[in-house]
């Protein structure tokens, strides 16, 4: 059993990872088993409108869960020389930091 100071201690460090990344949480639950997402379908599968503002404010929670930015056609339906888009992909091998 753990002492009131104790649990006190333990609702800090949640409070201040929660509003360090405030979408970490819904952006792990979206991408749980993909290796790859656009970043038009991560934002359509967390609920925020596409926008340039929202895609900046999913970067951290997407380098924290080990995706490396990427642009690609494969990502895309039929997607073929000038229909590339940007997204996300966890890498094969360990990234060099």
């Amino acid at each position: 059993m753990l002492s009131f100071t104790e649990l006190i201690q333990q609702a800090k460090v949640k409070l201040a990872q929660r509003d360090a990344d405030p979408l970490r949480d819904k952006v792990a639950a979206a991408v749980r088993g993909m290796h790859e997402v656009s970043t038009h379908a991560l934002l359509d599968l967390i609920g925020l409108p596409n926008t340039t503002g929202n895609a900046r404010r999913i970067v951290p929670s997407m380098r924290a869960l080990g995706f490396v930015p990427i642009k690609s056609r494969r990502l895309m339906p039929g997607g073929w020389r000038d229909t590339a888009t940007r997204g996300w992909a966890r890498p094969f091998r360990d990234v060099a930091r």
